[in-house]
């Protein structure tokens, strides 16, 4: 499967931004699908994924309740609402295809090529 992720730029904090990533090639509906972020000089981590009927969600602690995962099965789409941003949000976001993962990044078959967030203070 191909991931293709967009969306982001340049946002002041406490904004919004809203980050989109569609899949093409193998069906949608068999992967978990994720999305992490990697900040300058430090590792890729964890932020939210969706389990494959879209009725489980999971979100890091630095995010829960205020980033909103999503998919979208018609459009192969899955989306992540970031509301309420701060400056320490700002990173690249990857969006990621897993048979059976959730949390850890080495679980993902398929990644995007990244979108950059910057949150400015």
């Amino acid at each position: 499967v191909q991931l293709q992720a967009s969306g982001g730029g340049l946002v002041q904090a406490r904004g919004s931004l809203r980050l989109s990533c569609v899949a093409s090639g193998r069906s949608f509906n068999w992967y978990v699908m994720g999305w992490f972020r990697q900040a300058p000089g430090r590792e890729r981590e964890f932020v939210a994924a969706i389990s494959r009927s879209g009725d489980s969600r999971y979100y890091a602690d630095s995010v829960k309740g205020r980033f909103t995962i999503s998919r979208d099965s018609a459009k192969n789409t899955v989306y992540l609402q970031m509301n309420s941003l701060k400056p320490e949000d700002t990173a690249v976001y990857y969006c990621a295809a897993s048979w059976s993962g959730l949390y850890r990044r080495d679980e993902y078959d398929y990644w995007g090529q990244g979108t950059l967030v910057t949150v400015s203070s």
